[in-house]
Formats: C-alpha cells, sequence, structure tokens
C-alpha cells in the first residue's frame, strides 16, 4: 500500500510543477477527496447509503470536490484544486487530471434508478478548467478537452477538444505523445477554424509557387522556339 501511495505522489509530481516534495501533495485537496471517495464508494457498494453520502458531503465541506459515491474511479487522479463535479454513473480510467471548475454532469434523468447518465473518461484523459463534459458520452484514452469547452459527443482517442460545442482541432503527432497542462494549446491557431485558414493559405502560397514554376517553364519554351 504504501509504495502505490508513493508511486501515486509522484505520478501527481509528474503533472504537477508546484510541489517540491511529496509531503506537500499529502495537503492537497484532490488527494483528500479521492481518499475519501474510495471510502464513500466502498460504502456505496455496500448499500450503506447514508454512510456513503455522509462521507461525500464531508469530502464535499472540506475539499469543494464533489465525487458521488458512485462514480468509479481508476488509479492515480489527479484533481488540481476544487470546485469539480463528477456525477454518479461517471467512469475514469488510470492517469486522468482533472482541473479545477470541471463538471462530469448527466442529461438522462432516471430518477436514481440506474441507467448511464454520465461521462466516461479513459486512462490518460486531461479535463481543462471550466470544461463540461454531459451526458453518457466517451472521451478516449490521451484526449484532451480545452479550458471552458463543452463536450456532448464521443471524443476520439488521442483528440484534442476546444470550444462551444467543442470541435477537434489539428495537433502535431510529437505534441500528442507528451502531457500539457491544462490540456489547451497555447498557440496562435488554437481555434480550428484559424487552423482551417492557415492550412488553405499554405495551400494557395504552393499552388501559386507550382503556377510560378510553370509560367518560368513556358516562357523559357517560347524563348528557345523563337531563338531557333
Amino acid at each position: 500500500m504504501f509504495a502505490r501511495l508513493v508511486a501515486y505522489l509522484d505520478s501527481i509530481k509528474a503533472r504537477d510543477p508546484a510541489p517540491r516534495s511529496r509531503w506537500e501533495i499529502l495537503l492537497y485537496p484532490g488527494l483528500l477527496a479521492v481518499g475519501m471517495h474510495r471510502l464513500a464508494h466502498w460504502l456505496f457498494e455496500a448499500e450503506l447509503w447514508f454512510c456513503a453520502r455522509f462521507i461525500n458531503h464531508l469530502a464535499r465541506l472540506l475539499t469543494g470536490i464533489d465525487i458521488h459515491p458512485g462514480a468509479k474511479i481508476g488509479r492515480n487522479l489527479f484533481i488540481d484544486h476544487g470546485f469539480v463535479v463528477i456525477g454518479e454513473t461517471a467512469e475514469i480510467g488510470d492517469n486522468v487530471t482533472i482541473y479545477q471548475g470541471a463538471t462530469l454532469g448527466g442529461t438522462n434523468p432516471t430518477n436514481g434508478m440506474g441507467g448511464k447518465r454520465h461521462p466516461t473518461l479513459e486512462d490518460g484523459v486531461i479535463l481543462s478548467l471550466g470544461a463540461a463534459i454531459l451526458g453518457p458520452v466517451t472521451v478516449g484514452a490521451g484526449a484532451r478537452i480545452g479550458a471552458n469547452a463543452v463536450v456532448t459527443k464521443d471524443v476520439a482517442p488521442g483528440a484534442v477538444m476546444i470550444g462551444i460545442p467543442a470541435k477537434p482541432m489539428p495537433v502535431a503527432a510529437e505534441d500528442k505523445q507528451r502531457f500539457t497542462p491544462y490540456g489547451t494549446p497555447c498557440c496562435d491557431n488554437a481555434d480550428p477554424a484559424v487552423a482551417r485558414l492557415e492550412a488553405m493559405r499554405c495551400e494557395v502560397e504552393r499552388l501559386r509557387g507550382q503556377l510560378s514554376q510553370l509560367i518560368e517553364e513556358r516562357a523559357a519554351e517560347v524563348r528557345e522556339r523563337d531563338a531557333g
């Protein structure tokens, strides 16, 4: 158990440059919220509904993070700061990072009687600040959801989504392999519309260069013919 805790703390340190030691990470509200959720989820699975809810409300009071006892959470979840909401039927894989103000919300009410109402985040997902994943959608492994994005449809693995509603933006292959803080690209072409315009501009420049080359070749042929 101690080795798993150390590995968990190290996984957080790898994603957050702020802490100078593991001891600091132990004070993180996200760590406390996830730890208390483990207990609340165990009570929930044992059908001790009131006890599970009590632990849930206590955790929310102490950390500002609201994780329903029914939510299923994998290993090494890192919640950076607070004010995060995770619904009852949400499922979270391993090594997921969630920043402040994010919501895993439900859009298919069934009055608490079964039914998948909340999102599934696969391994390695980054959910940025203020982002909302709504409904029983799946966010593929390694996907990144940008700040304040609203996702209502399934997201492909490795995709980078921004905007309202969220749309994919092109990302270089090498950028997909490394961790991006806050999951939000900080570049001039972060807007998908701007990226498409930039791609069109590059294509026009390429065609213009080919046209110039053809004109020069044709002019050379005419000069050779006149000279002959």
